[in-house]
């Protein structure tokens, strides 16, 4: 039997999903997996993005990785980004676009 756990969406999640929309990205919420995964499946210029999200608001102590996030990350053989701001968000996206621009 798994260890997955009920994810819980960050406060922040819909502002990013939102941002990263209007700038043409696709994004797929990954929370019903649990298990670790990280929370955002995001589309843009035919590369995909794992973004796990935390929320600033919250306290420190709250934002860290919990044991099944850091069991996945620590397995996981390609690149995931955290994120806590649509700034943030927007910036990963657009080292994407800039990386496939000089493709």
């Amino acid at each position: 039997m798994t260890a997955r756990r009920a994810n819980r969406v960050d406060g922040n999640q819909d502002e990013i999903v939102n941002a990263l929309r209007a700038i043409g990205c696709s994004v797929q919420s990954l929370a019903a997996i649990g298990d670790g995964c990280p929370d955002l499946l995001v589309g843009v210029e035919r590369a995909n993005i794992l973004i796990e999200v935390k929320d600033p608001a919250q306290q420190p102590c709250k934002r860290h990785f919990n044991a099944l996030q850091k069991q996945w990350h620590s397995n996981w053989r390609g690149t995931a980004h955290l994120v806590e701001t649509v700034d943030q968000a927007v910036a990963v996206v657009e080292f994407y676009r800039r990386g496939r621009a000089a493709a």
